[in-house]
């Protein structure tokens, strides 16, 4: 049943993938709205150290800045939501990868110009990517299809589909090409894969990790460092919070060479934290290694020589003291806004820093510890009330101690891959998958168990009961509200691009709706949601509440987990096992075959 569902699913990937790939169509940069946020996630130095280039996601465009002069000089538009920008190691060409539109872009500077020269569509949400040292192979992960593309960029096309791991956002390669370390944060685990084979050659967990960022190799190829943020599944208290236990941030290595138990160091540091880890930079000599902290707005500089590295047993649950004492080894740079992508230039001493909030691209001195020039991307002068609230949203200074955002549980604003407390129902441990915010003004009453109908209220809960922050203004709560009712959805890769279902998903479509599986009898209207309380059998004894709220079928294939408590982790669990007809509705067992027609109709939503 398995093996069969997994083929069902690689093939709808492939139709999705079908558009193929050609030659990319730009517009100038005269055409970018100058009042558009650009919203810079990422940013890439040229290998001559003359040129910057940042990844807008919001503009959906690439900027191309002079180094020396610090200006931007170009912008071009390239596709829906980049995600990821780099040179080749020889410098000739510029590849970004467009998430929601999922293609692979590829350009080059011409005159001191951006030329758009070729695109490939990958399909599949594509995020991180790894470039190979012949310039010519590149490793793609695609977050929503569990799957990292080998790409040709001569013959511009996918020679290669690897399954991994759930939600490979980001990638890195081994300085010789040989080792690709991807991050499953979907599965919380670095995979490691031998590139020639194309065998995964040993998973390293990340036990409790979520929110995996950016990694990047040591220069040597023994390691393959990364970001990520540990959920300890302890109650929401302030002690719990104040120690680590409740969700904390790392800064972790695993073994390119061989197996070997994941190593790490905690970031938190008592009473300022340190949140949503994301960027992640080593100086050319290797004397350090630089993160960004996206929800505290700093940069976190350490000497990477002698970094406290534990594996079993470790790290601990704060900052090694002998880090704290020593500001060589340690300090952190406040850059303001939302810190994303980083480089490090060949001075050693210079960082290039996307800043998202901030629209800009800032250049830091890690000697003096300053912002020594920002470079304004474009944008408004004045943020709308949206764009207020996503700040809000992103940023861990309204939670107890600085210690996690709106973000670290919401991921863009939409799940991530463990239940969890959040205690909004006035019950420790009654753990819930995290419920994506997308069309939230649609969806209420909100909550697993449905009891929220005040969605004002239910902000101001988040920040002083999950949270442990102070209670927001009125002001923060619409500008909060603002943001999620106009956020966008990820369009769904499992559809064609004129909405268009396969036959398989057709056949799930009937079925979905008819009498034979009752499913919307429930999940009904444009969200697949009645907004009714109903009792499936599917409680437990320490539920305040009895029930649950229907929730919205939208966006199934990104999840990981299903139900309230996340104990289904796959869909046909969900169908043959915990939620099946016949245990909610009294029907008889569906087949094989409808089994997987649903779930096919299921991932299109």
């Amino acid at each position: 049943m398995q093996s069969r569902s997994r083929a069902l699913l690689l093939t709808l990937v492939y139709l999705s993938l079908a558009v193929g790939c050609g030659a990319a169509v730009a517009a100038r940069a005269d055409v970018i709205d100058p009042s558009v946020d650009r919203s810079p996630v990422d940013l890439a130095l040229s290998p001559d150290g003359k040129w910057l280039v940042t990844a807008n996601e919001t503009s959906g465009s690439v900027s191309l800045i002079d180094a020396a002069a610090g200006r931007v000089v170009d912008e071009l538009r390239i596709g829906s939501h980049p995600a990821h920008i780099d040179f080749t190691p020889d410098g000739a060409t510029i590849l970004a990868t467009n998430q929601w539109s999922g293609e692979l872009s590829l350009l080059a500077i011409r005159d001191g110009k951006l030329a758009a020269i070729g695109s490939v569509h990958v399909g599949g949400h594509p995020q991180g990517f790894a470039i190979a040292p012949d310039n010519r192979t590149v490793y793609v992960g695609l977050t929503a299809a569990a799957q990292v593309a080998q790409v040709d960029l001569r013959s511009l096309s996918v020679v290669r589909r690897i399954d991994v791991g759930n939600w490979p956002r980001y990638l890195t390669l081994s300085p010789d090409g040989t080792r690709l370390a991807v991050g499953s944060s979907g599965d919380a685990e670095i995979e490691v894969i031998d590139t020639a084979t194309a065998e995964a050659l040993y998973e390293e967990p990340l036990a409790n990790g979520v929110n995996i960022g950016h990694m990047t190799p040591s220069a040597d190829g023994q390691y393959a460092y990364f970001t990520w943020m540990i959920y300890r599944t302890n109650p929401i208290t302030r002690d719990n919070i104040q120690r680590g236990w409740v969700l904390a941030s790392r800064i972790g290595r695993v073994r390119l060479d061989g197996a070997s138990y994941r190593e790490a160091i905690s970031l938190d540091v008592p009473e300022m934290a340190v949140a949503d880890p994301h960027g992640l930079a080593i100086s050319g000599d290797g004397q350090r290694l630089v993160a960004s902290s996206s929800g505290t707005h700093e940069l976190l500089v350490y000497r990477l020589p002698d970094l406290p590295f534990v594996s079993t047993g470790g790290p601990g649950d704060l900052i090694d003291r002998r880090l704290q004492r020593d500001r060589d080894r340690f300090s952190r740079i406040n850059v303001g806004g939302r810190p994303m992508g980083l480089e490090i230039a060949s001075d050693n001493q210079t960082v290039y820093v996307a800043n998202y909030l901030k629209n800009s691209l800032q250049s830091v001195d890690l000697n003096t510890k300053q912002v020594v020039r920002e470079i304004d991307l474009g944008g408004p002068s004045t943020p709308s009330p949206a764009r207020q609230g996503m700040a809000i949203f992103y940023d861990a200074q309204h939670s107890l101690d600085q210690w996690y955002s709106c973000h670290s549980c919401h991921q863009n604003g939409g799940i991530n891959s463990r239940p969890m407390d959040t205690w909004n129902d006035g019950t420790e441990m009654t753990l819930k998958t995290v419920l994506p915010l997308y069309e939230l003004t649609q969806t209420g009453p909100w909550t697993w168990h449905g009891w929220q109908e005040d969605l004002d209220d239910a902000m101001k809960k988040s920040f002083t009961v999950t949270m442990q922050g102070k209670q927001p203004t009125q002001t923060q709560t619409d500008a909060l509200i603002e943001f999620l009712s106009t956020m966008p959805s990820p369009p769904n890769p499992f559809i064609g691009p004129d909405g268009t279902l396969s036959a398989a998903a057709q056949r799930g479509k009937e079925l979905f709706h008819s009498s034979r599986a009752a499913c919307a009898d429930c999940h009904s209207g444009p969200q697949f949601t009645d907004g009714e309380i109903h009792d499936v059998g599917t409680g437990s004894k320490s539920d305040h509440y009895d029930g649950y709220n229907t929730p919205t079928l939208r966006g199934t294939y990104r999840k990981v987990r299903w139900m309230h408590s996340g104990r289904a982790k796959s869909l046909e669990r969900v169908l043959t096992d915990l939620h099946s007809p016949e245990k909610v509705s009294g029907l008889p067992k569906l087949s094989d075959d409808e089994v997987d027609d649903l779930i096919a109709y299921l991932r299109s939503l």
